[in-house]
């Protein structure tokens, strides 16, 4: 029976690292992602200030 359980370890192991280490490029990405659009909106605010320009109408949701 013991080694019924090391093997079961030994056959999810790969599976669980591998599912761990797209789980955590696939979240950094994301964040990476949301950082961007942030700073991007930033940049885009402060240079429409600089400009005398309104703030962009959103007329149609952005796809």
């Amino acid at each position: 029976m013991d080694n019924f359980w090391v093997n079961a370890l030994w056959s999810i192991t790969p599976t669980v690292l591998v599912g761990g280490t797209f789980w955590f490029i696939m979240r950094a990405l994301l964040r990476a992602d949301r950082t961007e659009r942030k700073v991007y909106s930033e940049i885009e605010a402060e240079e429409r200030a600089k400009l005398g320009l309104d703030a962009p109408t959103r007329d149609k949701p952005a796809v």
